[in-house]
């Protein structure tokens, strides 16, 4: 009966060991919050999902080598991460994030250097620095569907307007800014001498192969991209679009100055100089009234009026920073600071840092993610 009870004993101290551990582990998996911050480590190679009430990591999945911008799907489900390499390397990874979990590489082929990252119509859009290309993957068929040079060196990052009627990239090494416009093409017809295709005319297929449907004049037409390229500062890199779509501002890292481009006007009317060397992002808050530019290479976050374009603050926040993220009620901006191994939480009203986040070492890319 002892050994009977002895083993009765350990039996029911191993269940709820057992129960506890498992329980334990249950418990601390909690799951992805409808909205999220998303923060790439470079150091951890990993993508943190981040809870914006509480600030803290509800889970973490691996990424490739060297991340350096994310995205997240329209629906929120999904993040894509350009793995950059400086430009060697050619893929996307791809992410759960209800699940929590890597899912299959992007393989972006000859179209190496994936870097800046945009998701509109349903479709990745991504720069491919070392091909000098902008490129579109489409999920639904798992192809890269859509490839547009530039012509220009270093395309870093990219701006996709609503309608896809207009994308905006700096081409870091050129210093340049590229505004390509989508626009119709009317259809010319067969060249000349060739003659209508066959449903034109009887007797069969033309000699020389003209197929059958034939776009002839007056036709519908046909899609095409018309490129401007506008000279800005040197080293530019980090930008972004006003609000109301009116201007473009380019943090320019080797002259430590920001361009002022009017859209409209396709051109620069404003250089500003608030000495910004090694500038790396610049972001708009959500009202269009602060921007906020980060610098590798220096400890503050500098702040300025859009309206009066001065500069409104110098905020101390480390030793360095490089990606910014607007909470889109703009409340808060998140600004990973890389060689501290933190992300800074700015509160947008005192402008001041109210928290940090441990998201992994070397923080740089971040994205918001909403579930629909």
């Amino acid at each position: 009966m002892r050994v009977k009870s002895a083993y009765l004993l350990l039996a029911i101290t191993l269940s709820a060991c057992f129960l506890s551990f498992f329980g334990g582990l249950i418990a601390a998996a909690e799951v992805t919050p409808k909205e999220s911050l998303l923060v790439l480590s470079k150091h951890d190679r990993t993508l943190a999902i981040v809870d914006p009430l509480s600030l803290k990591v509800v889970a973490r999945a691996p990424v490739g080598e060297d991340p350096h911008e994310v995205v997240a799907s329209s629906d929120g489900k999904t993040a894509y991460a350009s793995i950059y390499g400086g430009g060697r390397y050619h893929t996307l990874s791809v992410i759960d994030l209800v699940g929590q979990k890597a899912l299959p590489d992007i393989d972006t082929g000859a179209l190496n250097g994936p870097h800046g990252l945009a998701f509109a119509d349903g479709r990745v859009w991504f720069t491919a620095e070392g091909a000098k290309a902008i490129a579109t993957y489409n999920p639904a068929t798992s192809k890269i569907d859509w490839i547009m040079g530039t012509g220009q060196n270093r395309t870093h990052m990219l701006y996709v307007t609503a309608g896809e009627k207009q994308i905006y990239t700096t081409n870091v090494s050129s210093a340049t800014v590229s505004i390509l416009e989508k626009s119709g093409v009317p259809q010319m017809g067969p060249p000349p001498g060739m003659g209508p295709g066959p449903k034109d005319r009887p007797g069969g297929p033309h000699p020389q192969g003209v197929g059958a449907g034939d776009p002839g004049p007056g036709g519908p037409p046909r899609m095409d991209w018309n490129e401007t390229v506008i000279a800005v500062g040197r080293g530019d890199e980090g930008f972004d679009v006003s609000p109301d779509g009116r201007e473009l501002w380019t943090a320019n890292a080797q002259d430590g100055t920001v361009s002022i481009i009017d859209i409209a006007a396709k051109k620069v009317v404003a250089t500003l100089d608030p000495k910004t060397v090694s500038a790396n992002r610049l972001k708009f808050t959500p009202d269009g009234k602060l921007v906020l530019i980060s610098s590798l290479g220096g400890g503050d976050l500098v702040i300025l009026d859009a309206t009066a374009r001065k500069q409104v603050k110098r905020v101390k926040i480390g030793r360095g920073a490089a990606g910014i993220q607007m909470q889109p009620d703009g409340a808060r901006a998140f600004v990973a600071c890389t060689p501290d191994n933190y992300v800074a939480v700015i509160d947008l009203k005192t402008l001041e840092v109210t928290g940090h986040i441990d998201a992994g070492g070397e923080p740089d890319g971040m994205a918001w993610a909403v579930r629909q």
